[in-house]
């Protein structure tokens, strides 16, 4: 007895926000600050980097030859 259940109501109407000033992608303020953000990070990156010993200037190879002691 579908007729005798009661409607439900109406979904409330959304409006969308305002759309804000967006900055354009050619903007030289926005391309400043990504410059700006990608110098700071790094030098964050450096500090990590002058810690660690083995890097890109390794002067002697790797020493991968073992002896086994099987005799051989």
């Amino acid at each position: 007895m579908g007729f005798l259940m009661p409607k439900p109501p109406a979904p409330p109407v959304i409006t969308p926000p305002p759309v804000a000033d967006v900055p354009k992608y050619d903007d030289p303020a926005v391309k400043a600050a990504e410059q700006e953000k990608i110098r700071k990070q790094e030098i964050a990156r450096k500090g990590r980097r002058s810690t660690i010993l083995t890097g890109t200037g390794l002067t002697t190879p790797a020493d991968i030859e073992k002896k086994t002691l099987l005799g051989g």
